[in-house]
């Protein structure tokens, strides 16, 4: 599975968009009102990350969304993350679950209004396939070698799932990086950081350097 992010934002919210199959369906008796349904994210799935120094892989833990969906989180469906909210979880328009697929998301949209009617034939025809959500991080897990980074839980209040044309691009993002930025990462994406940093500048031990290199190397020392 492909999967393209947005970097953190100042307030820790961060993106994931995943490509998925939605549903749009109208609802019965009700002429003004269609339902769509999808995954707004998959869960046990690795998929390639990137940040400032190379690629790893992410997994988002089946329930990872347990706590935030038991607390009735306020979530509003978007779409490309802005404008009006087409469905609200507080109207009971929104309605989110986790199961064994990920976070399945199904909503109750006014086809009346046009910004709404415009994204039912994108979908319809097939034109848009991906959606996102916004997030923030509040358990995760680094492997030893700090090349997969599990996300444990995470909280959706005041976040959004979004019907979206594409996913930021990680690689494009990374000059948008602040100074700043680093230092409103937390502890264990710090430490992340860090220690892909370092690994990435120690040296390669004599043995595992190529042997054109030695031997220009000798050759350079001879001509001293």
């Amino acid at each position: 599975m492909s999967v393209k992010s947005d970097r953190a934002n100042a307030s820790g919210t961060v993106r994931r968009a995943f490509p998925v199959q939605l549903e749009v369906r109208a609802k019965p008796g009700d002429s003004g009102t269609s339902s769509i349904s999808g995954y707004a994210s998959v869960t046990e799935e690795p998929f390639e990350m990137w940040d400032w120094y190379g690629s790893y892989a992410e997994v988002v833990r089946t329930g990872s969304f347990t706590k935030t969906l038991g607390e009735h989180p306020q979530v509003q469906l978007l779409l490309n993350h802005g404008g009006l909210a087409m469905a609200y979880t507080k109207a009971g328009t929104l309605r989110l679950a986790e199961d064994s697929t990920g976070l399945h998301m199904e909503a109750d949209v006014n086809a009346k209004r046009s910004d709404v009617q415009d994204m039912l034939a994108a979908l319809e025809d097939g034109d848009v396939d991906e959606m996102s959500f916004a997030f923030r991080v509040t358990r995760q897990q680094w492997s030893p070698d700090y090349d997969q980074r599990d996300i444990l839980e995470v909280d959706l209040h005041r976040g959004d799932v979004s019907v979206v044309n594409f996913g930021a691009n990680p690689a494009t993002s990374v000059s948008a990086v602040r100074a700043a930025d680093f230092d409103r990462l937390d502890e264990a994406d710090a430490r992340a950081l860090y220690e892909r940093l370092k690994r990435r500048l120690e040296p390669a031990p004599a043995a595992a350097r190529h042997p054109l290199s030695l031997y220009l190397a000798q050759a350079a020392a001879l001509a001293l």
